[in-house]
Formats: structure tokens, C-alpha cells, sequence
């Protein structure tokens, strides 16, 4: 097994102790937090729109794809924990360390894109919530996400468990928020588990005036599993201690890492679950009149969309928990910037500078379309929309890397993956590409 010379987010590494004995509970407990900053990546306001304009458009046909892009992100996930915990480096230290300098920068530019589309999202997310709440201008409430990265690194002085505590609360949020929705929605519970199952309805041409099956499908796929999300777990399961000379003590991190991954993953299944189903139950027939945030809230308090249950307090809860989503994503986006920009360039610069710099680069695109466009909404939500097609871009080059480096034994020894895992693994990111390529040649 290899390691590295620099650790990754060096101020919070190997910071939080876990216990020394096998009580599954009390070490479950330990090591629950970077899951939930992961499952935050799943259910960001990128996902929101393409969920709910499918339950909208094709009711619960495509809950099925939900389904399978959350087990491919478990299988992903434990793979970026897995070679954090045993390599004690991330995936970008990994894969600038076993790259030559070309591919290093080449990478480090295509990470940086997608970054920038990830936090599009995160930051119109937000943006519009404080807009539809406290009536911002939008170009203010933009900027006014630049302070999150000081509220992390004042979060950060109280330990890395209060960032994870209040991450986890605003997850339960959103969860609790949506399942109101829901539950007040009165969706067909038959509807609702026939949907999982597949059907070839996804190759059929599409209703009039609706976007086709598959490229909802392709579009839900590719907000679901983002390269961000990689980078980002690969570095926070190395923040819980483990005795690398002891390979049972490595094998108890990767294994709690697992549980944790897994469980909160399954948390923002749910939530996407729920974000497909209220559009079924509720705006089915309607998908034309909720493509946009502020179409969808209007849509909660609008008896003729929503029906009797339409009131002004659902559109409030519809947009605090948007405001709640796009909050938690721009903690897990500042913290992903400065672990690609110190794993890619080695940069050697004090950490609230690092983090400054990655906002302020990732808001760049927001800002100049904010200027240009003012508050036409629908400008924004057609960027959005094209931010997801630099994360297809990316994803392919940040799977390919990950799948090499956790199968090499070279590096992993006996942690490495099994040879049936390494297969699957490959044939999902060919089929993903192939999937992203074709949704590349929808949007265009």
C-alpha cells in the first residue's frame, strides 16, 4: 500500500477518534458524517427540477432509474472512501501521483468545469430560495453565498463533527419537508412500487410538447452521479483515526466507512424518491408549468396546478427546503474545491485564501449570467440545465481513474477490489459515458 507525503485537508485529518474495540453500534456512531456530506451531492438542487418535471411528465415510470443511479453511486462511493482510508490519499492526490504532468493539469482543468457546473447549481439553488423567501435580488443573493466559505471556516473552528451535525440536520429537513408533500399529495402506493421495477416505456417516443423518457432518465442519471462527489469522499473518510499499522484497524475503517456511505445514500434515494413522487401525484399534466424553481413554487399555492391542498405555507416549505439543499451543497462544494486545487497543484496557500479563490472562481459563470439576464429565472434554470452537461463530461474522467487505482494491488494490497467488483464497475462507467454522450446530442 502506498501514502502520501501531504494529507489531504490537513486541519481536519485523522481528526476524530473512534473507538477501540469491535461494538458494532459504538463504532457505527463514530464514523456516521462524510456520508451525509456525500449524500448532499445526490439530492442538490440540480436533481430537483429533472425529478420532479419526470414524475410530472411520465408519473413513476421513472423511479426505476433513481433506483439504479443510487446503487451505482453506493458502488462509487465506497470505492473513493475505501482508497482514502487505505492509501491515505484522496482521489485527486492519487491521480495526480500516478499521472504524468500533462494528464495532471489536463484533468485538473476538466475537475475545475465541473466543479464550476456543480456549484451552478448550488449557488442558483440557494439564490432563488432567498429570492422567493425574503423577495433578494438575485445578483445579491449570489453574492451573498460568497459568505458560506467564511461560515465553514467558522464552523470549522468548533471541529469537523458540528459541520457534519448541521449537514445532517438540514438532510432530515428536507426529508421531513418532503415527505409532508407527499403524504398530503395522496400518491397511488401501487404506482409507486410498480415504478421501480423497469420497462421498456423508457424507449418509446415522447407525449407531445414533453421532453422523451430517456433523456429524463439520462438527465436524473447524470444529477444523481457527479465527480465531485468522488473527490470529496475520498478525502473526508480519512477525518476518523485509523491505526494504519494494523490492518484489522483498516479494515474495521473501510468496513464502518461502508455502512456509513451506504446509509446515507439510501437517506437521499429517499429524498429523490420522494422529489420524482410529488411530481406524480401532484403536477402530473403540468410539467410545462414547473421547469423552473420559482414556477414550481408558485405552482404549491395555485389551487387550478396543485389542487385543494395548494397554499402559500407549502411554497414556503418548498422553499426553505430548497434554501436548506442548496446551503449544505455549497459547504460540500467549497470543501471539494480546495481538495482538488491542493491534490492537482499542490498548492501551498493559507486555507481561507484556497477556499476564497474556488468560490469566487466557481460563481464566476453565475455572476455574468446574473449581470446579463438580471432576474429572468428561466435564464438561470437554462444553465442550469447546461451545467449538467459539463458534469457528463467530466464523470467518465473521474470514474475511469478512481476504478483503476482502487483494483491495482499495487497500491491497495489486500484491500484492492474484488475482480467481480472492478468488472462491474468498468461496465457502469461505459455505460454511463455512453449515456452521457447521448445526452450530450439531446440537449444539442
Amino acid at each position: 500500500m502506498s501514502s502520501y507525503e501531504k494529507v489531504s485537508l490537513s486541519e481536519i485529518n485523522q481528526s476524530i477518534d473512534t473507538p477501540n474495540n469491535n461494538r458494532f453500534w459504538q463504532n457505527l456512531r463514530a464514523f456516521l458524517g462524510p456520508g451525509a456530506l456525500v449524500a448532499v451531492g445526490y439530492m442538490d438542487p440540480g436533481n430537483w427540477i429533472t425529478s420532479v418535471v419526470g414524475g410530472a411528465s411520465y408519473k413513476y415510470s421513472l423511479l426505476f432509474v433513481i433506483l439504479i443511479s443510487s446503487l451505482i453511486a453506493m458502488q462509487l462511493q465506497q470505492m473513493a472512501g475505501k482508497l482514502g482510508i487505505v492509501t491515505k490519499m484522496d482521489l485527486a492526490q492519487a491521480t495526480a501521483y500516478h499521472s504524468p504532468k500533462w494528464l495532471r493539469y489536463s484533468l485538473w482543468v476538466i475537475l475545475e468545469l465541473a466543479l464550476m457546473a456543480t456549484d451552478l447549481a448550488e449557488v442558483l439553488g440557494s439564490a432563488i430560495a432567498l429570492n422567493l423567501l425574503f423577495k433578494i435580488p438575485i445578483m445579491v443573493a449570489i453574492l451573498l453565498t460568497i459568505l458560506d466559505v467564511f461560515l465553514l471556516l467558522l464552523m470549522m473552528k468548533f471541529g469537523f463533527k458540528k459541520i457534519e451535525a448541521i449537514v445532517t440536520t438540514l438532510i432530515l429537513t428536507i426529508l421531513v419537508i418532503f415527505t409532508y408533500l407527499v403524504t398530503l399529495s395522496h400518491p397511488s402506493i401501487q404506482g409507486i412500487f410498480g415504478g421501480y421495477l423497469p420497462t421498456s416505456t423508457l424507449f418509446e417516443s415522447p407525449a407531445p410538447g414533453h421532453e422523451s423518457q430517456l433523456t429524463l432518465a439520462l438527465g436524473i442519471v447524470g444529477a444523481t452521479v457527479m465527480p465531485h462527489n468522488l473527490y470529496l469522499h475520498s478525502s473526508l473518510s480519512q477525518t476518523r483515526k485509523v491505526n494504519h499499522k494494523d490492518k484489522n484497524d483498516i479494515r474495521k475503517g473501510v468496513r464502518f466507512m461502508t455502512w456509513d456511505s451506504n446509509l446515507q445514500l439510501s437517506l437521499a434515494f429517499v429524498v429523490n424518491s420522494l422529489l420524482l413522487i410529488l411530481g406524480a401525484a401532484l403536477f402530473f399534466g403540468h410539467a410545462s408549468d414547473i421547469s423552473a424553481f420559482s414556477q414550481m413554487y408558485n405552482a404549491l399555492k395555485d389551487s387550478t396546478i396543485a389542487g385543494a391542498i395548494a397554499s402559500s405555507t407549502l411554497s414556503t416549505l418548498f422553499a426553505l427546503a430548497l434554501l436548506a439543499s442548496g446551503q449544505n451543497s455549497t459547504i460540500t462544494g467549497t470543501l471539494t474545491g480546495q481538495i482538488v486545487m491542493e491534490g492537482f497543484l499542490h498548492m501551498k496557500l493559507p486555507q481561507w485564501i484556497i477556499r476564497l479563490g474556488t468560490r469566487l472562481f466557481a460563481l464566476l459563470p453565475v455572476m455574468i449570467v446574473a449581470v446579463l439576464f438580471g432576474h429572468q429565472e428561466t435564464t438561470l434554470d437554462q444553465l442550469l440545465v447546461y451545467s449538467q452537461v459539463f458534469l457528463s463530461i467530466a464523470l467518465p474522467f473521474s470514474i475511469f481513474p478512481l476504478i483503476y487505482l482502487t483494483s491495482k494491488k499495487s497500491l491497495m494490497g489486500e484491500f484492492a477490489n474484488a475482480k467481480w467488483n472492478t468488472i462491474l464497475g468498468y461496465v457502469v462507467a461505459i455505460i454511463l459515458t455512453i449515456l452521457n454522450i447521448k445526452l450530450l446530442f439531446d440537449i444539442f
